[in-house]
């Protein structure tokens, strides 16, 4: 893929010129006249350098910088000014450019600083990407799972994280959706700053819009002093937008503003306030089927969708269900002050085999249930909901055959064994010795069959 410049410069003729010697070597160049054209071609993802003019009519050089330093810190500035001074060069440098580009300039040394300034572009995104990783590796808690689906959700969180880009996350109600925004915004640059949530389908539409912007003393009846909305709350940090398919349509135009302009103003007053708000949002509705009915506007949509993160139903990545539910047991009997030490056989069998139409949300229901239902150190299938229960379809009632997957008797044999030897180690508080013995097995044999099945036992115990 050809690495994009973008040249921003007053003069047409430069414009031209520049962008022929650039597209000589390889280059896909964009162009602006003005500073403020060049504003919404700084969100083009393949975006590597930005070659600006210092002096120019309307927004100058330096705010050019400043504002894209703010929206694109991977996008190394390369100035180019006819007022060739030393003073020139420190004040863009200061300024937070990468380079420095006097006019005239031949076109090698054109090429020249381009090519540096890509090569500082391509070192800044792998950095970034890195950090992200590193983060996203570390135990949060909030993501649970080792399945295939999930190794991919989490190389997509560290892909994005490093960026202001927005994003919008799909998935199915309790999927896990609003985890998978939080550990993105931990993951990032934004990681210290303010992360605010709100359900734009839990909070009434005529409070929405205060909620959302605030409001000053006087705005209406009651308001007797002014107070922040959510937008001023997350200031410099995280956004979340829940449910974002139920936001009202005039709200949804005001909040296109603030993508556009990052600014707005409180319910009740004409001050223009602006704000520095990475966006995501996320929503369990398909927004292009209600684009198309009149109920969600287009332009919105383009501007939230500018990088899409699928969350997978929980039916999609069942090898989780053991670590999800041995998550939320330790978390929940910590809380409720029940020690229960795990799950037996049947019971963790039950909970692999139930479709959970719920997700993640269901699960961690049922185990609260099952908990609180427990009268032994081990939850058994009749601590379970009737539904996820019945819906294991218990092996006296089944034939035997229909007990298996599409998979067949491998797969089938495999998740039994999985399940029994998940089920000891929980039971045996991870100790190896004590769970050989409670399948009645040998260590040596526990330790092939582990290695066999992948099973991390410090994840599996702890």
């Amino acid at each position: 893929m050809q690495p994009t410049v973008l040249v921003v410069d007053d003069e047409r003729n430069m414009l031209r010129v520049t962008r022929m010697s650039l597209e000589d070597v390889g280059y896909r160049v964009l162009t602006a006249d003005s500073g403020e054209a060049a504003l919404p071609l700084l969100s083009d993802p393949e975006l590597a350098v930005m070659l600006s003019d210092l002096k120019m009519d309307g927004m100058s050089g330096e705010e050019l910088i400043a504002h894209s330093r703010r929206e694109r810190p991977d996008v190394p500035v390369v100035v180019m000014t006819a007022f060739g001074s030393i003073r020139s060069a420190v004040e863009c440098i200061q300024a937070g450019a990468s380079d420095y580009l006097p006019k005239p300039f031949e076109p090698e040394e054109l090429v020249l600083a381009i090519r540096s300034a890509e090569r500082l572009h391509q070192l800044l995104r792998e950095n970034a990407r890195l950090q992200a990783a590193v983060r996203a590796a570390r135990p949060s808690g909030r993501l649970v799972g080792d399945s295939p689906a999930m190794q991919q959700l989490r190389e997509e969180i560290a892909r994005v994280a490093p960026f202001k880009t927005n994003l919008l996350i799909t998935g199915e109600s309790g999927s896990g959706k609003e985890a998978v925004a939080r550990t993105i915004h931990e993951s990032g640059p934004r990681a210290e700053r303010p992360w605010v949530p709100i359900n734009c389908s839990a909070i009434p539409r005529d409070l929405m819009e205060s909620e959302l912007f605030g409001y000053v003393r006087g705005a209406f009846t009651g308001a007797v002093q002014g107070r922040p909305g959510r937008l001023e709350q997350a200031d410099g940090g995280t956004l979340f937008l829940d449910e974002i398919g139920d936001l009202d349509l005039a709200l949804q135009g005001k909040l296109l503003r603030v993508l556009q302009e990052r600014e707005f103003s409180p319910v009740g007053s004409d001050a223009i306030r602006r704000v520095d708000v990475r966006f995501i949002a996320a929503t369990h509705r398909d927004l292009w089927a209600l684009e198309r009915e009149g109920r969600f506007r287009q332009d919105l949509l383009y501007r939230l969708d500018v990088y899409r993160v699928h969350v997978p139903p929980l039916r999609e990545r069942q090898a989780d269900i053991p670590l999800l539910a041995s998550s939320f047991l330790e978390r929940l009997s910590a809380e409720m002050g029940k020690p229960v030490a795990g799950f037996d056989p049947t019971a963790l069998e039950a909970l692999q085999r139930y479709p959970w139409p719920g997700n993640v949300r269901e699960l961690r229901n049922a185990v609260e249930r099952a908990i609180i239902s427990c009268r032994d150190q081990l939850i058994t299938l009749a601590d379970l909901p009737e539904a996820v229960a019945g819906g294991a379809g218990q092996a006296g009632e089944r034939p035997l055959l229909a007990q298996l997957t599409e998979e067949g008797l491998d797969h089938w044999l495999e998740a039994q064994e999985r399940a029994m030897i998940l089920a000891a180690l929980q039971e045996s508080q991870g100790v190896q010795v004590q769970a050989a013995k409670r399948l009645g097995i040998s260590e040596r044999s526990l330790w092939h069959r582990v290695k066999k099945l992948e099973i991390r036992i410090e994840r599996e115990a702890r």
